[in-house]
Formats: C-alpha cells, sequence, structure tokens
C-alpha cells in the first residue's frame, strides 16, 4: 500500500478518538470523577470532522463499545458486551454524533452549545422509569425525582464534554491550521 492511500486525516481522527476514549479508564480509579468523561465530547467530535458520516458513527460507536467493555471489567472482572440499558445508551451515543454533524462552523459557542444538547440527550434519556428499576417510582414524580438525583453526574458529564471537547476540537482546529493533510476536501478545495 502506498503513502498517497492512506488517508491521514481518517487515521488522525481514529486515534484521536481512541486516545480520548482511554480517559474514560481514570474514573475507575478515582469515583468523584464519576461521569467525568470524554463520551459526549467523542461523539460530538466524531460527528464534526468524519467528512463520511458513516465513519463517524461506525468509529464513534466502536470506540465507545470497546472502552465499555474494558470500563466493565475493571469494575466486574468480567467481559459485559451487553446489559439492560445498552440500547438506550448507544441510541445516546447515536443522537449525539448526528448532534456534532449539525455543527458547521467549529467555535467555542457551537461546541459549547452541542456539549450541553448531549448532556441533556443522556440526562432525559437516560434517567427513564423504565431504566432505572424499582429505585425511584414509575411515575412522572419518580421521573422528576431520578432526574434531580441525577444532576450531579450531569454536571460531572457536562465538564467532562467542555474539557474533552476544547482539547480535542481546539487541538483539531490547531493542527489543520499546521498540516494541510489534516483539512477535508472541502476546506482544501476554497
Amino acid at each position: 500500500m502506498s503513502l498517497k492511500k492512506i488517508d491521514v486525516r481518517t487515521l488522525v481522527l481514529v486515534l484521536l478518538l481512541v486516545a480520548a476514549a482511554g480517559m474514560r479508564i481514570v474514573n475507575v480509579k478515582y469515583t468523584v470523577l464519576s461521569n467525568f468523561t470524554p463520551v459526549g465530547a467523542i461523539a460530538l467530535f466524531g460527528g464534526a470532522y468524519f467528512t463520511d458520516k458513516w465513519k463517524a458513527y461506525v468509529v464513534v460507536l466502536a470506540t465507545l463499545f470497546f472502552s465499555d467493555m474494558v470500563i466493565n471489567y475493571m469494575y466486574t472482572g468480567k467481559f459485559i458486551v451487553w446489559y439492560s440499558s445498552s440500547s438506550w445508551l448507544y441510541l445516546c451515543f447515536v443522537l449525539m454524533v448526528f448532534m456534532g454533524s449539525l455543527i458547521r462552523k467549529v467555535n467555542i459557542v457551537n461546541v459549547l452549545l452541542a456539549s450541553l444538547g448531549s448532556v441533556l440527550i443522556h440526562w432525559l434519556i437516560m434517567d427513564l422509569p423504565l431504566l432505572y428499576g424499582n429505585l425511584y417510582p414509575h411515575t412522572l414524580a419518580g421521573y422528576g425525582a431520578s432526574l434531580v438525583a441525577a444532576i450531579p453526574f450531569e454536571r460531572n458529564m457536562l465538564i467532562g464534554d467542555a474539557i474533552y471537547g476544547a482539547i480535542l476540537f481546539g487541538g483539531f482546529e490547531l493542527a489543520k491550521t499546521k498540516y494541510t493533510a489534516l483539512r477535508s476536501r472541502v476546506a482544501l478545495a476554497a
């Protein structure tokens, strides 16, 4: 395979997402960082930068899936491929990637708004009554209580998305100014 056939931009995007997903493991050791993860930033970043949108979904979901398996192994000592709320969680990730694909111009405001949106998606879906068993009543009041109880976790997710988003988006934007191979075909044509 010649070096010309290697898509440097895609390779760098994949490596950045894998490195960010590796940071999820920090939560296992430090419970105070519970939900301080790059998952939203990973999904938004992939959605925003992959020019072939199918790659955004495949790479992001695969990265999160395999990092979930590692994290679950670290918590339980066994590989858990799928659990009861996995479908809902991956639906959240799909919606976050879609939200990232809506970012037309990467800037602080757009990335922060998308981060807020990704946290809201996670918060409203993952605290649905059918997902939390018998911890809260399966009523509107129970859902509200679940949402309130989740605020510290979602706050950490928002902070994590903002920090990791700044690193991923800011770092890649800076790198694009120095390395033309990282620019999309559309940006190079302009």
